[in-house]
């Protein structure tokens, strides 16, 4: 029977520097995980990334930082390249990219939404050829999306739009790639409380959000924390390798479907 621990795997996380995909490195290689390589995007997360390194290290595995614009199929072929020859092929694969635009649809310009789309759609459909590609019999692959795309909501057509397609995605990873054991998931977390989800909202959408949950009042800021969605995701990567081919909300009570 197939060893679903994470203990001595090997695992790729896009958008690994910081935020929950620097939570989740740090989890994995808590957790007892071999290696963990860590994707980030530009310079400006390097220092970021180089602490979930060392952060990973001290846990005691081994680990990497490498950058990639995952909007090109070259540069993402480059990083699991990369990635497989610095600590070996990947059993899990985990993708935090997303970009956010809260913006009227009809003021959204079209170099807007093409940055969108690639940032969100056309880097997950990428990461996912990859890990097709890559991966070890089965690994996990998990691609963060949004509880938006459960949402009747103005302003986010642009974001909510171009992350919907990653459901289809992983449906057809999912069958494709089941033969050989792979389980592949979409996590649509809520609104979290991180630099990625402030710049785009006022104070009054800040008031809203902290409030729209069932279960905002147990929560610290009322947000989705992602020390909650981290041993979700540990789920999904290990014990919950069963479940795949959905896409899973996880909010408090923010949205459903």
């Amino acid at each position: 029977m197939a060893d679903h621990s994470i203990k001595g795997k090997v695992a790729l996380i896009a958008g690994g520097a910081k935020n929950l995909g620097g939570l989740i490195a740090r989890d994995l290689a808590a957790q007892g995980a071999r290696a963990v390589a860590i994707h980030y995007n530009s310079a400006a997360s390097k220092a970021d990334a180089d602490q979930t390194v060392a952060a990973i290290r001290a846990a005691g595995a081994q680990a990497v930082a490498l950058q990639a614009d995952l909007t090109t199929a070259a540069a993402t072929g480059k990083l699991f390249a990369d990635a497989i020859a610095a600590v070996g092929r990947p059993d899990i694969a985990i993708n935090t990219v997303g970009k956010v635009l809260k913006k009227p649809l009809v003021e959204i310009t079209e170099a807007e939404y093409d940055e969108m789309a690639a940032v969100n759609a056309k880097s997950a459909f990428l990461f996912l050829q990859e890990a097709g590609r890559h991966l070890n019999d089965n690994g996990k692959i998990v691609t963060l999306v949004t509880s938006l795309l459960g949402a009747f909501t103005p302003y986010y057509a642009s974001y909510a739009g171009t992350k919907a397609p990653v459901e289809h995605f992983t449906r057809a990873a999912a069958k494709e790639f089941g033969a050989r054991g792979i389980s592949v998931t979409a996590v649509g977390p809520g609104p979290m409380d991180t630099p990625f989800f402030y710049p785009a909202e006022g104070e009054d959408a800040v008031a809203y959000h902290k409030t729209a949950a069932a279960l905002s009042p147990f929560s610290r800021t009322g947000l989705t924390d992602i020390a909650d969605v981290v041993p979700f995701i540990r789920h999904l990567v290990s014990d919950g390798w069963w479940i795949t081919g959905q896409t899973i909300l996880i909010n408090g009570g923010y949205t459903t479907k």
